[in-house]
């Protein structure tokens, strides 16, 4: 089988991971500029000044990514970049860059798809209190039509929010990103619930401009399974996934919160401040869903919590998404398994863990339309004679594109591909440490691109329509 034509093979970035130029042109601070400077907060004191000098060499990275056959390039917009304060005037210059960065890939017959939001807020907007604000809820509804109204004549593939989950999770729970703010659960589920009324309002907003495009979110997809048969770890498993993908997916989806989540916010004390015309807006807009994004890297393998410590202090190094921490609430913690294969920073390989995850949104939410946003191999690539053979990337991006094929010959309705990353990138708090592009960039020769080994086999398999996987 080959891939259906109209299914996309891309790759992904996002703006502060990239883009650089922080201060140029106009554009505003934002919390990642401020928080990326804290010492401590992250590997060697990397931050996004300069990233990889995408702003100055779009065009450069474009044309590689056309010559490596990209169908469509996923990127993120930098807020402060169009709106320097966040809710005040436009930058004109933040615009004409995004206007050139779409041209140059249609240029190509690239698709652009576009996230609205990949984490980098106005700094203004957080000192205001960030998502847990409505302040914040307002200023994205006017950035959100910024963007449609300046770029939506040529972008027809749109991404709101990326991974609501890990920003505020990490921002309100762990403090591992900005606002840098631990085990404050009350303030976590007020900026999910803000993030996902924003969200909504922009579907709204979107389908009256009559754009003809398509709208959707993304959310990490990390689906938990029990480590054994045992009642109490199948419940942790189900507990983990109530808290992680229902409560993230279902107000999108089905337009409401889950009910066992909602019950046990309101017995704690957590219930964010909603109000029924904010409930009613989720309701309304939930049928206007074009598409959800899923960023899969690693399934959870649960149990029991049996802990009585309180959760240790999120440092960077723990802040690292692998196995063996314990659940915000102490219902459950997530190891390690053995016979399991793990990558170098501790996330499971587990393609079979893909499929099983994408039966499960297939059974909980029907035939939503489904674009793999992200998915790909953080790693230290190993150069040899001058060539970067990241054999390892190849082999995981090829076991979970046979997942992909497996699932749309099972009926499941999957559009796209996109390999995270594009292009080796500030991988935010791990700084350049850690790899995951097809495209190499040296940072001992200013910045210079270089094909890796997995650049010329993705082109191949998209030249083939993935027929020989």
């Amino acid at each position: 089988m080959k891939f259906p034509h109209d299914f996309l093979f891309g790759a992904a970035s996002a703006s502060y991971q990239v883009e650089g130029a922080w201060n140029e042109d106009g554009k505003g601070i934002s919390n990642w500029d401020v928080f990326s400077k804290i010492p401590g907060k992250t590997f060697e004191g990397t931050n996004g000044d300069v990233a990889v000098d995408h702003y100055h060499r779009y065009k450069e990275d474009i044309k590689l990514m056309a010559e490596m056959g990209l169908e469509s390039y996923r990127f993120s917009i930098s807020w402060p970049r169009i709106i320097p304060d966040g809710d005040g005037e436009i930058n004109q210059k933040g615009i004409d860059f995004y206007n050139n960065l779409i041209n140059e890939c249609l240029k190509y017959g690239i698709v652009p798809f576009v996230t609205l939001y990949h984490w980098d807020l106005p700094q203004t907007l957080e000192e205001d209190g960030g998502w847990t604000s409505k302040r914040t809820v307002k200023a994205f509804r006017k950035y959100a039509n910024t963007c449609f109204k300046a770029f939506g004549d040529r972008v027809k593939h749109w991404i709101t929010f990326n991974e609501t989950i890990v920003f505020c999770s990490l921002g309100y729970l762990t403090g591992g990103h900005p606002p840098g703010i631990k085990n404050q659960p009350k303030k976590y589920f007020q900026a999910i619930h803000n993030v996902f009324i924003s969200h909504a309002q922009a579907v709204k907003d979107y389908k009256e401009l009559r754009q003809f495009g398509e709208i959707g979110i993304t959310h990490v997809f990390s689906p938990a399974f029990s480590v054994d048969d045992s009642s109490d770890n199948k419940f942790a498993a189900y507990h983990a996934n109530q808290y992680e993908i229902a409560l993230y997916y279902d107000p999108i989806l089905k337009g409401t919160y889950p009910k066992y989540v909602v019950d046990q916010l309101i017995e704690k004390n957590y219930k964010p401040d909603w109000t029924e015309e904010e409930l009613e807006l989720l309701k309304s807009s939930a049928p206007l869903n074009d598409f959800v994004g899923l960023n899969y890297y690693q399934p959870k393998r649960v149990m029991k919590n049996d802990s009585e410590c309180e959760n240790e202090e999120m440092t960077r190094e723990k802040s690292t998404g692998a196995p063996g921490n314990v659940s915000f609430d102490k219902v459950y913690k997530t190891v390690k398994v053995d016979g399991k294969k793990y990558t170098k920073w501790g996330w499971e390989i587990a393609p079979d863990a893909f499929l099983e995850g994408l039966r499960m949104i297939k059974a909980d939410y029907g035939d939503i339309k489904i674009y793999i946003t992200e998915n790909g191999l953080g790693d230290e690539d190993p150069i040899i004679e001058g060539e970067i053979v990241d054999i390892p990337r190849i082999k995981y991006i090829e076991q979970h594109l046979k997942v992909v094929k497996k699932a749309i010959q099972e009926g499941i309705n999957l559009k796209g591909y996109y390999a995270w990353s594009a292009i080796d990138l500030l991988s935010w708090l791990n700084g350049y440490k850690k790899q995951y592009g097809f495209i190499y960039v040296d940072h001992k020769d200013n910045l210079k691109r270089k094909k890796k080994a997995s650049f010329y086999w993705y082109k191949k398999i998209i030249q083939e329509r993935g027929e020989n996987l």
